[in-house]
């Protein structure tokens, strides 16, 4: 490949599935059904790859636009672990390429109509604890493979439609269904429709108020939410044996030791 027809293109893949193309060429490229926009103002920094098992780190420097990469979309957190891709590319053949880098966007600095982006290599993830804890409480998530619960089961979600704009912490609505005060507590609230679509809050209260429910999120949605936009709630699990129990009946797949002693026993005394 000749060095001065070489190009770098860039694929940056949100978690909602989103992906977006770049490129330092003056024009477009296609390749894997991926378009790469030269007008982005994408730049990096010399990715450095090593033979060992040292955290390749890099940084990716680019200009908000609406049509690429908003300032909106990061607040919102859409760009929070993205994938990444980097190849080196001959713009005359565009099959003569190579893949140079791939890992995930780390953190994000805004600034001046600007922002600069951590590069992660795939190694980063051996820098992260691994293993089991044991412990009273399921370490698993409600629906997820270790728990095999079907959250998609009749009475344990809702979709309702919001009846007015909040501040995206606290909501006020009808759901439909005859669910217990706190049913949705430690659940989860996903937006389907609307400007903050594919976010996604953790629930920390839910409170019947006569014939509506008084939602806290633990923390605000990073996007504005309008009246008409629509919302999926998700039962909640405190992750205790006698709830998987008692709510689930999913006591197979709990994944706790319930029965495991506290630290208290070490204090206690013989006994005749």
């Amino acid at each position: 490949m000749n060095a001065t027809t070489q190009a770098r293109a860039w694929a940056v893949t949100r978690r909602d599935g989103v992906t977006l193309g770049f490129t330092d060429h003056d024009r477009a490229l296609s390749f894997e059904g991926i378009t790469f926009a030269p007008d982005s103002g994408l730049t990096a920094r010399a990715v450095v790859a090593t033979s060992g098992l040292a955290i390749d780190n890099s940084e990716v420097l680019g200009a908000l636009s609406g049509a690429a990469i908003s300032e909106a979309d990061i607040e919102a957190g859409r760009y929070d672990g993205a994938g990444v891709r980097l190849w080196v590319v001959d713009w005359r053949d565009v099959a003569r390429r190579h893949l140079r880098f791939r890992g995930t966007l780390g953190e994000i600095r805004r600034g001046e109509g600007a922002f600069h982006a951590e590069l992660r290599g795939l190694t980063e993830r051996l820098n992260q604890p691994r293993g089991r804890s044991f412990e009273r409480s399921c370490p698993a998530v409600l629906g997820d493979a270790a728990c095999g619960f079907d959250v998609a089961r009749a009475g344990f979600s809702a979709e309702i439609t919001l009846p007015e704009a909040g501040d995206g912490q606290r909501f006020r609505f009808a759901v439909p269904g005859d669910h217990a005060d706190g049913w949705f507590a430690h659940g989860r609230l996903e937006v389907l429709t609307g400007a903050a679509r594919g976010l996604v809050g953790i629930i920390k209260e839910d409170r019947l108020r006569g014939a509506m429910r008084a939602v806290l999120l633990w923390a605000p949605l990073r996007a504005p939410l309008a009246a008409g936009d629509r919302l999926r709630l998700v039962a909640g699990c405190d992750r205790r044996a006698e709830t998987c129990r008692a709510k689930f009946d999913n006591m197979l797949n709990f994944q706790g030791f319930p029965h495991l002693p506290g630290d208290n026993w070490l204090l206690v005394g013989p006994r005749e």
